[in-house]
Order: structure tokens, then C-alpha cells, then sequence
């Protein structure tokens, strides 16, 4: 008798441990909402957004993985509230074609949300915006360079080295 008893016990811990897995599998992501979708059922399956900005034709919610993820989404509704654009925008090519010399602060932020970390370094007068993002399966990081006056002025690539602070844990 005991052992059907362990033999039920497993099964339901089997059965709930698959009922979670199927669960996390199935949780909304932003990748996954369709041009069309209207922006109250988005906002029900994801939440609320990281940041909203207003767009000349709509609006855009911005929905961000970082600090410790490495996409950030922009989800582009047009004045009647569909979705017209789903685009994850933490990319080596988005970084490299940023303009320089005509982007601000406000276009980084809008674009892409806050960075990782803001910086400053004794060899450039401004402050440097982080952001973490994954090319391919490598781990990488942009660092755009902000002037005085809030504009780009250079992006530097570097990749992101594993933190073995833990490596006695």
C-alpha cells in the first residue's frame, strides 16, 4: 500500500511539474503578438509596458528585458490601436547604423529604453549608455557615446565576459 501511495505521489509531482513547464512555455512574450492585435489585448497578455511614447501616427509601447535580459521590443500601434509593428530592437545592426552626430538622448530612449548602466570615463566628455544584447548566441554589449549636449557621438562593441565571482558557490 505504501508504495501505490509513492507511486501516486510522483505521478502527481510528474503531472504538476508538466503542467508548470507548459505554463511557461505558453507565457505571452512580445515576439509573439501579431500586426493587428489591438493594444488593450496586448497590454492584457504582456502588462504593463517598460515605457509608452507617442508616435506622429499612434503610439509605441516598449517592453524591455534589461538589466538582466538582453531584447528590448517596440510595439507600434497606429490611432485606431493595431499593432503595425513588432520589431526587437536590441541588435548589432540597429547599433551599428545609428546616426551619429544627428541622435539624441530622447532617440536612444524612445527607441531602445534605459541602458544597462550609464557611465563616464576620464577620456570622453559626455556620458557612455550601455546596453546588453546577444548576437547570435554570443553575448555582447553596445556602448553608445553621449556628449555633453545629449547627442551620439560613437558606439563601441565589446563582448560580455561570464561574472566568475561565483565560481566558489
Amino acid at each position: 500500500m505504501k508504495r501505490a501511495a509513492l507511486c501516486v505521489r510522483r505521478g502527481v509531482r510528474v503531472l504538476a511539474l508538466g503542467a508548470l513547464v507548459g505554463l511557461l512555455v505558453a507565457c505571452a512574450l512580445p515576439a509573439h503578438e501579431q500586426p493587428g492585435a489591438l493594444r488593450a489585448e496586448v497590454v492584457a497578455r504582456l502588462g504593463a509596458p517598460t515605457a509608452t511614447i507617442a508616435l506622429p501616427s499612434g503610439e509605441r509601447l516598449l517592453y524591455s528585458e534589461l538589466p538582466a535580459g538582453f531584447a528590448a521590443y517596440n510595439l507600434d500601434f497606429d490611432a485606431s490601436g493595431r499593432l503595425v509593428r513588432n520589431e526587437q530592437v536590441l541588435t548589432q545592426q540597429r547599433f551599428e547604423n545609428l546616426p551619429i552626430g544627428t541622435w539624441t538622448r530622447a532617440d536612444l530612449q524612445n527607441t531602445f529604453g534605459m541602458p544597462l548602466r550609464i557611465e563616464q570615463v576620464a577620456r570622453f566628455d559626455g556620458d557612455i549608455w550601455t546596453y546588453r544584447f546577444r548576437q547570435n548566441s554570443d553575448l555582447r554589449q553596445a556602448h553608445v557615446h553621449l556628449d555633453r549636449q545629449g547627442v551620439v557621438r560613437q558606439v563601441l562593441f565589446t563582448d560580455e565576459l561570464p561574472n566568475f565571482d561565483n565560481a566558489r558557490d
